[in-house]
């Protein structure tokens, strides 16, 4: 996978579009920049800077934790520390329940919204600063934030909504073939494996250009876990931007000759992965 990748719009799949914009607008910060019938775009807050659509689906099943192959969680990548520790405490006043880790190459908040959509919402630190150990792999952990360091970090700073240079950071999925999963995104598509947690904890962390992770995967519905129903909801797609059409056309060849099936878009292509959501490829 070419190693200038970033990764774009990430579309759900919601029950009820007014309940879930508004918290999206009112506790994570994002602005709505057009609907649509039963769609909704919204993005940072003052720029056209897309990040998410909702879809509203007809007689929608919320999809109980861990009970299926798909979303485990999105991540909200923020620029830097202080404009996590602002979030945090926004959270914290609006009354969303929060977890927390520190993953050595990053700090992290965990919530969900209104149908149980994961979320993440983090900060890195500086690459000069990760570890590695003896075979290249990135050390992540999972301890405690620093939590009254971000605390007394918020202090006299103003909550304005989610914060100019904020992208979408990685995407994890539960997987019902832990090995299909990782022969589509590894072998077919190119992305390297940064850690390798399966043997202790059932997750693959993968990626290009040497991040610690633009997609995580793991067992922890269960191996074999079921595909969700179709109007379930969770993630319907998410989108890889790539530098050139040259690598778009490298991709759809990798994918052609693998034998999966990919659809044509204006800017680019999608094809589906083995857990059932929809990867865009766009330039």
């Amino acid at each position: 996978m070419h190693p200038d990748i970033k990764l774009g719009v990430v579309k759900l799949r919601i029950s009820n579009m007014e309940r879930s914009v508004s918290f999206y607008e009112q506790a994570i910060g994002l602005e709505v920049i057009r609907k649509q019938e039963a769609t909704t775009v919204l993005g940072i807050p003052g720029s056209k800077h897309e990040l998410l659509i909702l879809h509203e689906v007809e007689n929608a099943i919320i999809t109980p934790e861990r009970s299926a192959s798909g979303l485990y969680h999105y991540a909200i990548l923020v620029p830097g520390r202080e404009e996590l520790a602002v979030i945090m405490q926004h959270l914290v006043d609006y009354g969303v329940q929060l977890g927390q880790a520190d993953h050595l190459v990053s700090e992290a908040l965990y919530l969900s919204d209104p149908d149980g959509n994961g979320i993440e919402i983090y900060r890195d630190r500086p690459r000069n600063e990760w570890q590695h150990d003896e075979l290249g792999h990135v050390n992540m952990a999972t301890k405690s934030i620093d939590w009254q360091g971000l605390v007394e970090l918020a202090k006299g700073k103003q909550w304005q909504g989610m914060p100019a240079g904020t992208v979408i950071g990685h995407v994890h999925f539960h997987v019902h073939d832990m090995e299909k999963a990782r022969e589509f995104y590894c072998d077919v598509l190119g992305f390297a494996i940064e850690a390798d947690w399966y043997r202790q904890m059932g997750a693959l962390f993968i990626a290009a250009g040497g991040y610690h992770h633009h997609i995580g995967l793991n067992v922890w519905a269960g191996r074999h876990a079921p595909l969700p129903p179709a109007n379930s909801t969770g993630m319907e797609y998410f989108t890889i931007i790539v530098p050139h059409a040259e690598e778009l056309e490298r991709i759809k060849n990798r994918l052609q000759h693998a034998g999966y099936e990919t659809n044509h878009l204006t800017n680019g292509l999608s094809v589906k992965d083995p857990n059932g959501i929809y990867v865009q490829f766009v330039s």
